[in-house]
C-alpha cells in the first residue's frame, strides 16, 4: 500500500470510492413504525446516483463488519456487548424494552449487522484513502454514529462510525502514516459522542457547527458550546460554532468556514479528513430547520478539498427528507469527482446572531490558533435573526429546494423580525461553564424510570449551576395562559416564588427567576373547560382543571394570561408536572437540566398548535397548547393530552367536581380578574364540571 503522501496525479480522474451496502437497511423499526431515521435514506441516495450517473463513475465497494477489537477502541464491552446480540432470539421478548432504556434509540432483528458494518465500512473506506488507492470516498452508511457515546448508543446512532475508523487509522496503521485527522461534523445536531471522545488528543482536530438554540436544540447538552475547547493536549483542538436558532443558510455555513474552520484547517495542516456528513441542516429536512441547498453542501465540500491532498471520506450520519439528502449527496459526489462547479448567489447574507457566534468561537480559540487573532471585516451585510415563532421554511418530508437561485426569495418569504434587539446579543458571552462542575444526562445505568420501565427525564441539579438555556430563555416572552387555579394571580405567584396559598396542602417550590409577570389580561378561548382525576396531594379530594385541546366554537372558556419568559413558563410545566424534587440530603432542589420548551419546540407547537411532551408523556399536563399569539408573542397553555380526553370519556380515568377549596380559587381569579361576580363564576365552574365529554 502507498503511504500517506501519496495523492492522485495531476490531471489523472480522481478515484472516489463508493460504498453502498443494502444489508445495512435491515436495521428498521421493530413494528414497522413510521421513523426518521429509516431504510429509504440509503435506498434514495443510491437512486439518485444511479439516475444521474454518478455511482458508475465511482469504484464501488461493499461493506465489511467491523472488528469488535477495533470497535473497543472507542467503546466499552458491555456496550458491543449489548450491539452484538440485540438482534438475536435472546433479545426478542425485551428488544422494545432494552431500547426504551436509551435516548432515541429503536433496535430490530437486523440492527447487530447494520451497525457492525456501518463502522466496518467507514473503516474500510478511510483505509483505502489513506493508503492512495483511492482519492476520497463515499460511505453510505446507517446507522448513523456520531451521537453515540463511549458506553452507549443515543440519538439514532448505536456505534461511534466516524471515531471507531479515526482511531483505527491513528492507532492500528502507523504505516499509513496518518499522524493527524480533520474531523468536520456539519450534522445540524452536535457530535456529542465524537467530541468526548477525542477532548484530549491533539491528534485529532474535531469542528462540530450544529444548532445550539443556547442549550434546548438537541442532545440539548451545554458541552455543545463554543467554550468547549477541549482539555489537556487537547486543548484548542476542539471547535464548536453552535448556531443559535433555525433557518442557517448556505451564507451562515460559508462564514464559519471562512473565518474559523479553513483558518485553522491550514495552520493544522491534516493527513486526512473524516467528513460526518448529515444533512438535515438542508433545506426541507424535518428535523433541522435550517436551509443549506444542495450547492450549498458543494461549495462546503470544495473549500475543504484543498487540504489533505484532497483525502476526504464522507460517511452518512443525519438528513431525514429523502429528496433533500439524495440531491445534496449527489451534489457532493460529482465535487469529489471533479465535476466543474460553479455557485452563484449574490444576495447571500448571513444572520447578526452568525456574525456574533463566529466572534465569540475566534476568541475563545485565538490563543491556540494565532490565526484567528485578526479582526473581522467591517461592513457585512447581515440578516436579523428570523422570528422565533415561525414555523420551519419548508419543513415537508417531499419538498425541497434543488436550484440555489430559488434560495434568496425563499429566505425572503420568511417573516424576519428582530426578535429581541439585545436578547440574543449578550447570551453568547453567558455561554461559559464550569466544565468541572458541569452535571450532564445521566447514563443508561442510572436513568431515571419510570412505570413500565419508560424512561423520563433524568433530573440534575439546576438552581445553583449557571445553565446556558436559563440564560437564552430568560430573555424570550411568551403568554401563559391559566384556565384553573392559577387564574387567581396570588396562585399563580407561588409557581414562581415560591410557597402557597390558602387551600393548598403543599408548597410550590418557585421558579429560577421569581420576578413577577410582565403583563396580565384575560380573553376566552374555543376550548371545553372540564375537571378530571379524583384527588391530588396540593387541594386533596376533588377533580382539577383541563382544557380539552381540540377546538370547540361552541365551547368558551376563561384564560388569565401571565407575560412571563420562557424559562419561567417551563419552570411552571416542572412543577405542574411534579418534576422538581427536594434532595432532603442536601436541601438542594432538582429538576430537569434541560427545557421541555425551548425555542425549536415554540415553532412546532406553533405550526401544529399543539405538542404533546413525549419525556413526560404520561403526566397529566403534558400537552401544551398554542392559542394563538398577543403582541406577537405566542399564547401557551399546558392541559392534557386527546388520549386522556378519551380515558376520560370512556371511563377509564374519573371526572370528578372540584373540592371547595379548588373551586374557591377559580372564584377569587374570575372574580378579582374582574371577569364574573361571584354568583356567576359559582355557576361557570359547576356546569364546566356537571357536563359530560
Amino acid at each position: 500500500m502507498a503511504a500517506a503522501g501519496a495523492a492522485t496525479p495531476v490531471g489523472a480522474a480522481p478515484r472516489v470510492g463508493l460504498l453502498y451496502d443494502d444489508r445495512m437497511c435491515a436495521h428498521a423499526t421493530p413494528d414497522g413504525e413510521k421513523h426518521p431515521e429509516n431504510p429509504e435514506r440509503l435506498r434514495a441516495i443510491r437512486r439518485k446516483l444511479d439516475a444521474e450517473g454518478v455511482a458508475s463513475r465511482c469504484v464501488d465497494m461493499k461493506a465489511k463488519e467491523a472488528k469488535e477489537k477495533y470497535i473497543a477502541s472507542v467503546h466499552t464491552p458491555n456496550h458491543i456487548k449489548l450491539i452484538r446480540d440485540i438482534s438475536s432470539k435472546e433479545y426478542d421478548y425485551r428488544r422494545n424494552k432494552t431500547a426504551r432504556k436509551f435516548n432515541s434509540i429503536y433496535f430490530n432483528e437486523g440492527s447487530s449487522e447494520s451497525a457492525f458494518l456501518a463502522a466496518g465500512s467507514v473503516i474500510e473506506v478511510a483505509e483505502k484513502v489513506a493508503a492512495g488507492e483511492l482519492s476520497s470516498a463515499i460511505a453510505l452508511v446507517r446507522p448513523p454514529g456520531h451521537h453515540a457515546e463511549h458506553n452507549e448508543p443515543m440519538g439514532f446512532c448505536l456505534f461511534n462510525n466516524v471515531a471507531i475508523a479515526a482511531n483505527y487509522l491513528l492507532n492500528e496503521r502507523p504505516d499509513l502514516g496518518i499522524n493527524k485527522i480533520l474531523i468536520v461534523d456539519w450534522d445540524v445536531h452536535h457530535g456529542n459522542g465524537t467530541q468526548k471522545m477525542f477532548y484530549s488528543d491533539s491528534r485529532v482536530l474535531f469542528f462540530s457547527v450544529h444548532r445550539f438554540d443556547y442549550g434546548s436544540f438537541y442532545p440539548c447538552e451545554g458541552d455543545a458550546s463554543h467554550c468547549f475547547i477541549g482539555e489537556g493536549a487537547g486543548e484548542g483542538y476542539n471547535i464548536n460554532v453552535p448556531w443559535e436558532h433555525g433557518k442557517c443558510s448556505d451564507a451562515d455555513y460559508v462564514a464559519a468556514w471562512d473565518h474559523v474552520l479553513l483558518p485553522i484547517a491550514e495552520a493544522f495542516d491534516p493527513d486526512i479528513i473524516l467528513l460526518s456528513a448529515g444533512f438535515d441542516a438542508a433545506m426541507g429536512d424535518p428535523l433541522g430547520g435550517c436551509c443549506i441547498t444542495p450547492d450549498g453542501y458543494a461549495l462546503l465540500l470544495t473549500k475543504l478539498l484543498g487540504f489533505a491532498k484532497g483525502r476526504i471520506v464522507m460517511a452518512l450520519e443525519g438528513g431525514y427528507n429523502l429528496k433533500s439528502i439524495a440531491n445534496s449527496v449527489c451534489a457532493c459526489t460529482k465535487v469529489l469527482l471533479g465535476d466543474n462547479f460553479t455557485y452563484n448567489s449574490p444576495r447571500m447574507q448571513p444572520f447578526e446572531s452568525t456574525w456574533r457566534v463566529i466572534q465569540m468561537v475566534r476568541d475563545e480559540l485565538k490563543a491556540y490558533w494565532p490565526v484567528l487573532s485578526s479582526k473581522l471585516p467591517d461592513n457585512v451585510p447581515l440578516r436579523s435573526a428570523p422570528s422565533y415563532i415561525e414555523p420551519y421554511a419548508s419543513s415537508g418530508s417531499e419538498s425541497d429546494v434543488e436550484d440555489v437561485s430559488e434560495l434568496p426569495d425563499a429566505i425572503s418569504s420568511v417573516n424576519v423580525t428582530q426578535v429581541v434587539d439585545d436578547v440574543l446579543s449578550k447570551h453568547i458571552t453567558m455561554l461559559k461553564l464550569d466544565e468541572d462542575n458541569l452535571v450532564t444526562k445521566n447514563t443508561s445505568s442510572d436513568s431515571v424510570q419510570a412505570q413500565d420501565d419508560v424512561p423520563v427525564v433524568a433530573s440534575t441539579r439546576i438552581y445553583d449551576l449557571p445553565f446556558t438555556w436559563r440564560s437564552a430563555l430568560s430573555k424570550v416572552y411568551v403568554w401563559y395562559a391559566s384556565f384553573g387555579s392559577n387564574m387567581w394571580k396570588p396562585r399563580f405567584l407561588s409557581y414562581i416564588e415560591g410557597g402557597k396559598v390558602d387551600g393548598m396542602s403543599i408548597s410550590c417550590f418557585g421558579s429560577h427567576d421569581t420576578s413577577p409577570p410582565r403583563g396580565t389580561m384575560w380573553k376566552t378561548v374555543p376550548h371545553r373547560l372540564f375537571f378530571g382525576r379524583s384527588s391530588t396531594p396540593c387541594w386533596g379530594t376533588g377533580g382539577v382543571a383541563f382544557l380539552n385541546p381540540e377546538t370547540n366554537y361552541n365551547d368558551e372558556s376563561y384564560v388569565c394570561m401571565y407575560k412571563i419568559t420562557l424559562e419561567q413558563f417551563n419552570d411552571v410545566l416542572f412543577q405542574e408536572n411534579r418534576l422538581v424534587k427536594d434532595n432532603s440530603e442536601d436541601g438542594k432542589l432538582e429538576s430537569p437540566s434541560s427545557p421541555l420548551i425551548g425555542l425549536s419546540e415554540i415553532e412546532s407547537v406553533s405550526s401544529n398548535k399543539a405538542l404533546h411532551l413525549e419525556p413526560i408523556k404520561d403526566s397529566w399536563y403534558s400537552n401544551v397548547l398554542h392559542l394563538g399569539e398577543e403582541d406577537g408573542l405566542p399564547i401557551l397553555t399546558m392541559t392534557c393530552p386527546s388520549t386522556a380526553v378519551a380515558q376520560h370519556k370512556s371511563g377509564e380515568l374519573p371526572l370528578a367536581p372540584p373540592s371547595e377549596t379548588y373551586s374557591a380559587t377559580l372564584i377569587k381569579g374570575l372574580v378579582e380578574g374582574k371577569q364574573l361576580d361571584a354568583n356567576e363564576a359559582a355557576n361557570y365552574i359547576s356546569s364546566a364540571a356537571a357536563r359530560s365529554l
